[in-house]
């Protein structure tokens, strides 16, 4: 009687299934181990991506962010509150940021303009962007607007360059109201708070002007507090001369 070997010789079915157990758990390790090791890279790369985001929204160039920006936190009083951690990353967690009353802003050291950013609802998924104001803090200087699902070629136009190239130069405030963006259905032309919708992609446009206004609400106090502030300095100015 010929010996069978381990469990039973390799042509069994319990050496089969145990070699099969074996090199599936050999393959996990080997990519729970590449995945862990490229952890930090991709990390990197997100908040490289975001960065350049950020300063695409006010017209400048890619790997400027580190050098102009000066990042920071107000709260709903328009104040600056003091934070732990570096500011940028709590970008991926904003949606908890706004909850709890901790509102980011990305300045331009250089001429006092601000991003500010967005975090919505669209069709099917989260859409998210940057909104750039000029120093008045109501003049649109650019956007950056992306999703996680809308539909190719219809909800996901928001963020193509051809649809974001309608919002510098509006305005978001009517007087003294923040008034934000109208997404408008069939045309908008020499509104000065309004854009055209997306073709077929009704309810991500619809979903695009809540996330602006709502998130814009939110820096309201700010917003006035640094039209107050170059007010002042406007008076103070002019009474010098």
């Amino acid at each position: 009687m010929s010996k069978k070997g381990f469990l039973g010789g390799k042509n069994s079915n319990a050496y089969i299934v145990f070699y099969s157990t074996v090199m599936v758990v050999i393959v996990a390790l080997l990519l729970a181990f590449t995945s862990l090791s490229l952890k930090d890279k991709q990390e990197a790369n997100e908040l490289n991506e975001k960065k350049n985001a950020i300063v695409a929204s006010l017209g400048l160039e890619a790997g400027t962010y580190d050098q102009v920006i000066d990042a920071y936190v107000v709260n709903a009083a328009g104040e600056k509150v003091a934070v732990e951690g570096e500011i940028i990353k709590r970008l991926s967690n904003l949606p908890e940021n706004y909850a709890a009353g901790e509102y980011i802003v990305f300045e331009n050291k250089e001429n006092g303009e601000v991003v500010v950013p967005l975090t919505g609802k669209g069709l099917w998924d989260d859409i998210w962007g940057y909104v750039a104001l000029a120093a008045d803090m109501n003049t649109i200087k650019g956007v950056i607007f992306d999703h996680a699902g809308e539909t190719p070629g219809l909800g996901a136009e928001i963020a193509t360059p051809k649809y974001q190239a309608q919002f510098p130069g509006l305005t978001i405030y009517e007087g003294a109201d923040l008034v934000g963006i109208e997404v408008v259905k069939g045309g908008a032309k020499g509104a000065a708070h309004s854009v055209d919708a997306v073709t077929g992609g009704t309810k991500t446009s619809d979903g695009l002007e809540l996330m602006i206004k709502d998130c814009l609400k939110c820096y309201d106090a700010f917003f006035k507090a640094r039209q107050a502030e170059a007010n002042v300095e406007v008076v103070e100015t002019v009474n010098a001369e």
